[in-house]
């Protein structure tokens, strides 16, 4: 059943069958009709929460985020030590060391911007968080500021995985075309449902 929803909305991306299309808010919605079936397609941008280099998420130093473990998305490495919000939405989960924040969208896509690498070992030192969990954010609220060099001359890498970790509840996850620098206001996935 997947597979013949993902052709169809392949079939929708390149010309074919598309019946209707309209924009609602953040979110795109396209009815596809093949036979007497109808489905529905919905669309949501998140954008980049950190500024920085834009990198294939195969590219992390960890592991578990390059092979995609935890999600599918991107790896950024700041030039701006400051995470905004991406989109509205809920404060999941801020870790107590800061190095971590774990967002859920209100169309319900959960996030996970992830500080660094074992950065965890920091304790929060470097990091100052803004916001709490269960707090309600608009895109481009202030969540985390971190201090680049002061990490990096602890000896951490800053690079930033941001991942959907509810990626199975996704068609598909499409990373900008922007090559290399991002900043804030650009977009950063395309998330079709």
């Amino acid at each position: 059943a997947i597979y013949s929803v993902i052709a169809i909305v392949i079939a929708s991306v390149i010309g074919f069958a598309l019946t209707f299309f309209f924009w609602k808010d953040d979110t795109v919605v396209a009815e596809v009709k093949e036979g007497q079936k109808a489905v529905e397609v919905r669309k949501e941008i998140v954008m980049a929460p950190v500024t920085g280099k834009m990198m294939p998420l195969s590219t992390a130093k960890d592991q578990a985020f390059a092979q995609g473990a935890l999600g599918k998305g991107v790896v950024i490495h700041p030039t701006v030590g400051e995470v905004v919000a991406p989109f509205d939405g809920t404060v999941m989960t801020m870790f107590p060391t800061k190095h971590a924040i774990g967002l859920v969208s209100d169309n319900g896509l959960e996030l996970l911007i992830h500080i660094g690498l074992d950065t965890v070992q920091l304790d929060g030192k470097y990091f100052e968080s803004f916001v709490e969990q269960g707090a309600k954010v608009k895109r481009g609220d202030k969540l985390v500021t971190f201090d680049i060099k002061a990490i990096e001359a602890a000896g951490y890498s800053v690079e930033t995985p941001v991942i959907v970790t509810n990626t199975a509840d996704y068609l598909d996850i499409i990373e900008s075309d922007k090559q290399d620098d991002i900043c804030n206001n650009d977009e950063l996935l395309t998330v079709l449902a």
